[in-house]
């Protein structure tokens, strides 16, 4: 067993952090077999530090058959060979305190891949301990499953099992089958394994899925809905999950009591803090509140709301307003990117050569809102989506829904890290697991460092700028009421006032520098410097502006 590290300092350190998610398998590769691993993370530790950010969020990188990419678990207490070992993680852990980054792991435990041990007892017979250690259920009379639930990746939400002569519930692939959080004894066991990792001195971990724990016991059908295929970057109207109101499948009242028993275990540790992933259609924000409220359950949540093709001012003031007026005394996480959606310069960008200014103004706006923030590998490059063959695919989501969905592969292309050499640095071996999109190559890190005017350099500074003021970290948020295609608001703690506007449009827009705002000082924002005629500000398109009040 590791040595546990002390963790000492702000317990409220994750109030404001920036997060930087790695995704492993396409971070850095050590060994050739064009697959990245924890070793080639450690390498790359010092280029997550230079951006400014505060801690790593780790994809999974348990052993796993890969089925979904490591989120089908068979131990949640061990690496998988493909990425390393434990030791190589201790090292990890190691280089990250060395240089001030906190870590935080994947738990993915609403299911487990059905090779895992626990899986493979309770399929075994009706009778064995872990029996009801799943979620099992009669068929039909007529021999279909026992209600209407379907599998986001397609299909029913049930698998039969010849050997029980039963179905299984999976909320995604066949061999992902849901846990039963209605059991005691599975909580006990889930707990067990954030424990091994808070042992061995990890920070917090980003909950997958954490609103799937619990089901309805009653196994009612779920009613239809209106969907609106805009509302979020990953559920399209291509998929039948998309057609049902999921009042019974998730988000059950139970899962309230299990998430206190969570904390209660992370609070018996300092500092550390988790973030929930919280997919639930219109009733998002919502479950995020309830689940972050009274400082004994989550400590903060993410929702899609912002990962949606919508990059309007409009939009933004919409969300964040909800959230501002639903969250009371909970905490949120925002994120234009991630490995599950359309990388955001493709979603929000109307021409090509936008990506830049799109690039630099998102994370600006990002910067500026109320709330910790998540950053993606590869975004602080201005990285497009990667344009895949079907051949190339290898999430089972875009294979089962292509073309209409392509999946979420293009969004995990390997990093880029220097032009001139195969595969962008990634790898020495002869292939990576996915193509290197050579449109990636001239953005690689080694090109943008010698640029001033990089995206990369533009987001270390504008991170520089947001750590630099406190009132962009956890203070007061005040949208203005003006014109909907520009995005004006105050931030302002401890007696410091911050005016933030953002021309999210191609056309020229004014501010008037009048009334409350009379004696607003201009002040420097990275890459934005607007004229000011008189008592106007002249914001050109996608052009940010920002005054000490």
């Amino acid at each position: 067993m590791a040595r546990v590290t002390a963790q000492k300092g702000d317990p409220n350190w994750w109030r404001g952090a920036v997060i930087y998610q790695v995704y492993p398998r396409s971070f850095q590769d050590t060994t050739g077999d064009g697959i990245g691993d924890i070793r080639g993370i450690t390498q790359r530790l010092p280029h997550i530090a230079s951006l400014g950010v505060d801690a790593i969020w780790l994809s999974p990188f348990f052993t796993s058959p890969m089925a979904d990419m490591g989120y089908d678990v068979s131990d949640y207490c061990n690496v998988d060979p493909m990425f390393g070992t434990l030791a190589d993680f201790d090292a990890m852990m190691a280089e990250c305190e060395r240089l001030g980054l906190k870590v935080i792991i994947d738990q993915v435990i609403s299911h487990t891949s059905d090779r895992h041990p626990w899986f493979v007892e309770s399929r075994a017979s009706r009778t064995n301990p872990r029996a009801d250690w799943y979620v099992w259920a009669d068929p039909k009379p007529d021999g279909t499953a026992p209600n209407n639930w379907l599998s986001i990746f397609g299909g029913p939400g049930w698998e039969w099992d010849g050997v029980r002569k039963q179905y299984y519930m999976h909320n995604f692939l066949a061999s992902q089958p849901d846990l039963n959080f209605h059991n005691p004894d599975v909580q006990d066991a889930v707990l067990a394994t954030v424990k091994f990792w808070l042992d061995r001195g990890v920070h917090g971990f980003r909950l997958d899925t954490v609103n799937y724990y619990f089901h309805d016991k009653q196994l009612r059908n779920n009613p239809p809905m209106v969907y609106d295929p805009d509302s979020t970057g990953l559920e399209t109207d291509t998929n039948p999950y998309s057609m049902q109101n999921h009042l019974y499948d998730k988000s059950q009242p139970e899962n309230i009591e299990f998430l206190k028993r969570l904390r209660s275990l992370l609070d018996d540790y300092d500092c550390r803090t988790t973030v929930g992933e919280v997919g639930d259609a219109d009733r998002s924000l919502t479950t995020l509140a309830i689940y972050t409220s009274g400082n004994d359950k989550l400590h903060m949540c993410y929702t899609f709301d912002l990962l949606s093709p919508r990059f309007t001012a409009e939009h933004i003031r919409s969300v964040v307003s909800k959230c501002q007026e639903i969250v009371t005394n909970g905490w949120v996480c925002w994120a234009f990117s991630n490995h599950d959606v359309v990388r955001h310069v493709s979603r929000f960008m109307e021409t090509p050569d936008e990506r830049e200014a799109i690039a630099r103004l998102a994370i600006s706006v990002l910067s500026s809102l109320r709330g910790s923030i998540c950053l993606y590998q590869g975004e602080e490059l201005g990285l497009p989506e990667a344009e895949l063959s079907f051949e190339d695919l290898r999430d089972p989501y875009g294979i089962r829904f292509w073309p209409a969905f392509k999946g979420r592969d293009g969004c995990r292309t390997p990093m880029v890290w220097e032009a001139g050499k195969p595969l962008g640095g990634f790898s020495e071996g002869p292939k990576a697991w996915l193509p290197v999109p050579p449109e990636h190559m001239a953005l690689s890190v080694d090109a943008q460092e010698a640029d001033e005017g990089s995206v990369l350099n533009h987001y270390r500074r504008t991170l520089g700028f947001r750590k630099a003021h406190a009132a962009l970290l956890d203070g007061d948020l005040t949208f203005l009421d003006t014109q909907a295609d520009v995005l004006a608001f105050i931030r302002e703690k401890g007696g410091e006032r911050l005016l933030f506007v953002f021309n999210l449009t191609r056309e020229a827009k004014d501010f008037p520098l009048t009334g409350a705002f009379a004696d607003a000082q201009p002040m420097p924002m990275p890459g934005y410097a607007p004229a000011v005629e008189g008592k106007v500000v002249k914001l050109s398109p996608l052009d940010a502006f920002c005054a000490r009040l």
